[in-house]
C-alpha cells in the first residue's frame, strides 16, 4: 500500500514522512547514473543483485520539504521484454520478485532520442506502475535546435514530466515535487497511452513527432554527426583512431599512476620500517612489518591505476566515443568469438587483469562475458614488466634491438593466446558465437566529472573489498613459507664472518665478506625454508621446461603476483630484494649457478621462462576477482588449470626444440 502524502503546496515534513523507495530504469547512456549520483552522491554502494553477478547501486537521498528516498540504480535496459540478465532483473524487480515493489519509478529519457526512449515508457505504463519522466539532456537537445514540449508529452502520458540536466542539476527540485505528486495519482496509460496504438514502436514514433519539433540547425547537427560517425566508425580511420584514443588513455595511466603508486610504496616502507622500530625482535615483528604490512601495501599499490583507469574510462564513455570503438572492434573481435564489448575489458587488462576482468559487467551476454574472463589474464599486464625487463635482458644481453623486439613479441603472444583461445572456447567449452552487437549510438557530450570521480571512488572500493582481504591473507601465507622453518648459518658464512672481524683488514674487505656471508646466509634460509623444500621437491616436475629449484621456487612464489619472481631471484643471487631491475641485480643473476656448477639462465633456460611467464596464470588476486565475478570457483579452477597447462607446454616444446637445435 502506497503511503498518503500532502498536496505539492503543502509539503510533509520530513520527519514524519516515511522512506520511500524509489527505482530509476533507462536506456542506456541516457545519464540514468549521472542522475543517481546528483541524488545521492557519495551515499551510495555498489553490490550485486542477488543471485547474479550485474551490479546495482543503491543510495539514500534527503532534501529539505521531501522527505527521504531510497534510491536503486537499475542496469540501463532497452526492453524489457526481450532475454537478457539487465531485462529480467528489471522486470522482476518491477513485479516485486526482488523485493518490495518500488513507491515510484523514474524513467530517465534522452531528449536527443525521444522516439527510441519511449518504447521502454511504453512497456512501463503497460505495467501500471507509479511512473515519472525525467527528459534529460534537454540543453543537448537546444544546441541542436530540437524542442520538445514537455507540457504536451505530460498530458498525453498522463504521467508527471520533468526537463533536466542530469549533469549540471537542473530540474532536480522539480523531480522532487514530481516525486511527491506521483503519489497522487492512479499508475496506468494515460489518454494517449500504448495501448491505442498497433504497436508500442508505432505509438512511440507518433508521441514523438506530435510533441517535438525540428529547426535548420537540428538537421546541420545531424549532418556534422553523421560525418564525425563517418570517421570514427570507418574500418580504417575508426581502426587508427581506436589506436590513437587508446594509446592516449594508456600513457596517461601509465604517468599519471606512477607518482600515488610510488608515494603508497614510500608510505608502507616507511610504515614498515616503523613497526620493525617499535616491535621488539622476533616473529611477531617480522609477520607484521613483512607479511601484513608488505600484504597490504602489495594489495593498496594498485588501487591508483584501478580509479584512474575507470575515471578516464567513464570520461569516454559520457562523451559517447566508447558506443563508436565497440562498433569498430566488433568486426574484429567476433571473427574469434568475442563481442565488440569485449575491447574495453581487454585493452583494461594491459594495465591490471582486476580491473578488466570488473569491466565485463559492460558485456550483455553472459557466454560473451564468461568467455571475456577467461582470456583477459593473457592480456600482458604491468606486473609482469619487471618479469620481462629481466629475462630479456639476460637473453639478449649487449643486444638491446633484438631484447626489443622480444619484448614486443610479449603482448603480441599474449593477445593471440587470448584471441585463439576464445575462439577454442566457442567450439567447446562455451558453444556458441557471439552476439551480434546492436547498439544505438548516443549523442555526443560533454562528460561529468563527478561522475567520473564517483563511479572511480566506487570501482576503487569494490577492488579493496573484493579482492583486499584475500590478498592479503594470502600475502601472510607466503610471506610464512619462505620464512619458516628457520635453520643454522652455513659454516663458510661463519668462516666469512671471522675473517671479516680481522684487526688489519681494511674496512672495504671486511663490508664485502660480511656482504657475502648475509647472502650465504640468506640463500641456505631459502632453501632450507618450506618454499625451498617444495621448490627441491617440484624441480622435477619443472626440469623439462629447463628450471631447477632455484627458478622453481621463483616460478612459485611468483604465483602469489608476477613481479615477487624478480624479488625472489634477486634473494637467492644476492641476498637482497629488489624491485626495480638494474645493472647490478641482472648482473648477479646471470651468474647464478646451479648446484653442479652450471648457469641457472642458459638462452634456452630464458627463453622457456619468458614463455611460461606470458602464458601462465601466476596473479592469485585475479582469481580471486574471477571466482568473484562468475559466481564460483569452476571458472576460476579452468583458467588457472588452462593457462598453466598452455604455459607449460608451450615452454616445454621450446626449450627442447632450442636445445635440439643445439642452443645450450
Amino acid at each position: 500500500m502506497v503511503p498518503a502524502v500532502e498536496t505539492p503546496d503543502r509539503a510533509p515534513a520530513s520527519t514524519a514522512a516515511p522512506v520511500r523507495r524509489i527505482a530509476l530504469i533507462g536506456n542506456p547512456n541516457t545519464g540514468k547514473t549521472t542522475l543517481f549520483n546528483a541524488l545521492c552522491g557519495v551515499r551510495a554502494k555498489t553490490s550485486n543483485f542477488p543471485g547474479t553477478t550485474t551490479s546495482m547501486r543503491t543510495g539514500h537521498a534527503e532534501a529539505p520539504g521531501h522527505g527521504a528516498l531510497d534510491v536503486l540504480d537499475l542496469p540501463g535496459v532497452y526492453d524489457l521484454e526481450i532475454d537478457a540478465p539487465e531485462s529480467r532483473i528489471a522486470a522482476t524487480l518491477l513485479e516485486g520478485a526482488r523485493g518490495p515493489v518500488p513507491d515510484a519509478v523514474v524513467v530517465i529519457v534522452d531528449a536527443c532520442n525521444l522516439a527510441r526512449n519511449l518504447v521502454l515508457v511504453g512497456q512501463l505504463l503497460a505495467r501500471r506502475v507509479r511512473l515519472v519522466l525525467a527528459l534529460n539532456m534537454v540543453d543537448l537537445a537546444e544546441r541542436r535546435g530540437l524542442a520538445v514540449n514537455a507540457v504536451h508529452l505530460e498530458a498525453r502520458l498522463g504521467v508527471p514530466v520533468v526537463s533536466m540536466v542530469a549533469r549540471t542539476g537542473r530540474g532536480m527540485a522539480a523531480l522532487r515535487e514530481a516525486l511527491d505528486r506521483v503519489h497522487l495519482t492512479t499508475p496506468g496509460p494515460g489518454p494517449d497511452g500504448p495501448g491505442t496504438a498497433a504497436g508500442v514502436n508505432q505509438w512511440a514514433d507518433a508521441i514523438a513527432a506530435a510533441v517535438s519539433s525540428e529547426t535548420a540547425s537540428t538537421r546541420a547537427h545531424d549532418r556534422f554527426t553523421e560525418r564525425l560517425d563517418g570517421v570514427l566508425t570507418h574500418p580504417v580511420f575508426g581502426l587508427a583512431a581506436f589506436i590513437a584514443i587508446m594509446g592516449t588513455l594508456f600513457w596517461i595511466l601509465f604517468a599519471l599512476a606512477t607518482v600515488p603508486m610510488d608515494l603508497i610504496e614510500a608510505t608502507f616502507a616507511e610504515v614498515g620500517t616503523l613497526v620493525e622500530r617499535l616491535l621488539p625482535e622476533g616473529p611477531v615483528r617480522d609477520l607484521v612489518a613483512q607479511g601484513i604490512v608488505g600484504g597490504i601495501a602489495g594489495t593498496v599499490v594498485f588501487l591508483p591505476q584501478i580509479c584512474l583507469l575507470f575515471f578516464l574510462i567513464t570520461l569516454l564513455e559520457d562523451t559517447g566515443y566508447l558506443a563508436r570503438a565497440a562498433f569498430v572492434m566488433d568486426r574484429w573481435l567476433s571473427r574469434f568469438g568475442l563481442p565488440g564489448h569485449a575491447f574495453v575489458p581487454l585493452l583494461t587488462a594491459h594495465a591490471c587483469a582486476l580491473p578488466g576482468i570488473m569491466s565485463t559487467r559492460l558485456i550483455p551476454d553472459l557466454r560473451d562475458r564468461l568467455t571475456t574472463i577467461l582470456v583477459a589474464p593473457f592480456m600482458s599486464c604491468s606486473a609482469r614488466l619487471p618479469v620481462y625487463v629481466l629475462l630479456t635482458t639476460l637473453l639478449f644481453a649487449d643486444r638491446p634491438g633484438l631484447a626489443g623486439l622480444a619484448f614486443a613479441g610479449c603482448y603480441l603472444l599474449g593477445a593471440l593466446a587470448a584471441l585463439f583461445t576464445a575462439k577454442l572456447f566457442g567450439s567447446t567449452i562455451l558453444k556458441g558465437r557471439a552476439k551480434p552487437m546492436i547498439l544505438e549510438l548516443p549523442s555526443y557530450k560533454t562528460p561529468s566529472l563527478r561522475n567520473a570521480l564517483l563511479t572511480a571512488r566506487d570501482q576503487g572500493l569494490s577492488f579493496l573489498s573484493t579482492a583486499g582481504t584475500v590478498i592479503v591473507a594470502i600475502c601472510i601465507v607466503m610471506w610464512w613459507l619462505s620464512a619458516y622453518p628457520k635453520v643454522d648459518a652455513p659454516p663458510e658464512a661463519a668462516r666469512l664472518r671471522a675473517a671479516a672481524e680481522a684487526p688489519a683488514l681494511p674496512n672495504a674487505q671486511a663490508a664485502a665478506l660480511l656482504a657475502e656471508a648475509a647472502a650465504l646466509e640468506v640463500k641456505t634460509a631459502q632453501a632450507g625454508s618450506f618454499a625451498g623444500r617444495i621448490g627441491h621437491t617440484l624441480a622435477p616436475a619443472f626440469e623439462p621446461l629447463g628450471f631447477d629449484w632455484q627458478l622453481t621456487v621463483g616460478v612459485l612464489t611468483s604465483f602469489l603476483a608476477r613481479e615477487v619472481f624478480v624479488s625472489t631471484m634477486s634473494v637467492l643471487a644476492a641476498g637482497q630484494a629488489a624491485t626495480d631491475v638494474d645493472e647490478g641485480v641482472v648482473a648477479k643473476i646471470r651468474g647464478m649457478t646451479r648446484d653442479d656448477g652450471r648457469p641457472v639462465f642458459t638462452p634456452a633456460t630464458a627463453a622457456s621462462a619468458l614463455v611460461f611467464f606470458v602464458l601462465a596464470m601466476q596473479c592469485l588476486p585475479t582469481l580471486t576477482v574471477t571466482r568473484k565475478e562468475t559466481g564460483g570457483l569452476k571458472y576460476a579452477a579452468l583458467q588457472l588449470g588452462y593457462m598453466s597447462g598452455l604455459a607449460y607446454v608451450a615452454s616445454f616444446l621450446l626449450y627442447q626444440g632450442l636445445r635440439a637445435a643445439g642452443v645450450a
